[in-house]
């Protein structure tokens, strides 16, 4: 018997085959896309065209601002008054997940609330009320709040987020209790139905691809069975080192190559001039939000479809340039979303595509060019943190 490259072999037990007479497609396996949320009949939208483009902890007042660069969620509280603010959330057409309190349970805008808040990084030390920090809040704890919120309603998903040790295995943030127990994760998610993450690495001075590895690491954790969102840094929070629009791109679609089924941006500044909503006072990046959003938007179709296993092979012209990728078929096309795995200098990649036609043009999209491609073969070149997202105007032989 012929073994399966890994990466196959596990779309094959996934059960990732296409239906017979399309093409010889595999699949990665796959949580869902939009259809996920069909469970829940006061959920986020089930619709393919529909991709969570989140805030943080904002303020219901300038949700309008917020919908005109794209965002179509809150998460966390939206007012200093519980249950304050839904209805301005609601005449802006931006949803919120938000905590299950009784002023939400009862308010007459609830129909704006398309899951429930549970907690913020359980996995990390908590404060204590005397000041310092105690023990991260055990799984254990963390299920039975689940249960209790299911409890008082079932129609809406619950969502939990982690903090930056998911991926920062030297973050001493956990405590001494539950440092290093990497077993508590998958724990956690049985007590959630969306879950995500924060690492800033421009501002904590991190690697940039920690981001991917991040979604990589949750997504194995819950079993590839539920949707992983991802946060992204859109400031210098703490005054410190700031994410440029170039990072914050990069960061997004790091995020959504690996996997990450929603994303959502961390909007605070704390230093040296509290801002809550940066972005939006700082015009380069809002402009930089409103365009990565608007392609989101377009591409969520194709997005919310799974990702072909065996579809492309990247072969880098720099060794220690590889390259990311992340192919879909969706409305007769191919949709091919690449981008630098490690930083460095420029370096040519060519793309072998399975299944092309002899002779095709294929878009660029967001930089008006595009790619000649023949024999399923092209050539791109990439620098940085690069990506570059193709549409492919064919479907396998």
């Amino acid at each position: 018997m012929r073994l399966l490259p890994p990466v196959v072999a596990a779309a094959f037990l996934a059960g990732a085959l296409r239906p017979a007479g399309e093409s010889e497609d595999r699949y990665l396996p796959w949580e869902g896309g939009a259809a996920y949320y069909k469970k829940w009949v006061n959920g986020p939208p089930a619709d393919a065209g529909f991709f969570p483009i989140s805030v943080w902890y904002q303020s219901a007042g300038n949700a309008p601002r917020y919908k005109a660069i794209g965002v179509n969620q809150y998460i966390g509280p939206v007012s200093r008054r519980p249950g304050e603010g839904l209805e301005l959330l609601s005449q802006a057409g931006v949803a919120l997940i938000g905590s299950q309190i009784p002023a939400n349970l009862a308010s007459p805008e609830k129909d704006i609330i398309r899951g429930w808040f549970l907690f913020d990084e359980p996995d990390n030390a908590q404060a204590k009320p005397g000041g310092g920090y105690g023990s991260c809040i055990l799984p254990p704890a963390m299920i039975r709040q689940y249960q209790d919120v299911v409890a008082k309603d079932p129609t809406r998903p619950a969502f939990l987020n982690f903090g930056q040790a998911v991926v920062n295995e030297s973050w001493p943030g956990r405590g001494d209790a539950c440092s290093g127990h990497y077993e508590h994760y998958p724990e956690y998610i049985e007590g959630a139905d969306i879950v995500s993450y924060d690492v800033y690495p421009v501002n904590n001075r991190l690697p940039l691809w920690w981001v991917g590895k991040g979604v990589d690491r949750l997504r194995e954790w819950a079993q590839y069975k539920k949707p992983v969102w991802d946060w992204i840094e859109t400031t210098a929070y703490n005054a410190g080192p700031k994410p440029t629009p170039d990072d914050v791109k990069a960061e997004v679609w790091m995020s959504i190559i690996h996997g990450a089924m929603g994303v959502g941006y961390f909007c605070h500044v704390f230093k040296p001039v509290a801002d809550d909503a940066g972005p939006l006072d700082d015009p380069p990046m809002r402009e930089a939000l409103a365009a990565i959003d608007a392609q989101i938007e377009g591409l969520a179709p194709a997005l919310n479809t799974p990702s072909v296993a065996n579809g492309v092979n990247a072969a880098s012209s720099n060794s220690d340039a590889a390259v990311d990728t992340m192919l879909k078929r969706q409305g007769g096309a191919t949709y091919l979303f690449a981008m630098r795995a490690r930083p460095g200098s420029e370096a040519a990649v060519k793309f072998t595509l399975r299944g092309a036609p002899r002779n095709m043009i294929g878009a660029v999209l967001g930089e008006s060019r595009t790619v000649r491609v023949k024999n399923g073969v092209f050539e791109d070149r990439f620098t940085g943190y690069q990506a570059h997202l193709y549409r492919l105007p064919f479907l396998p032989r």
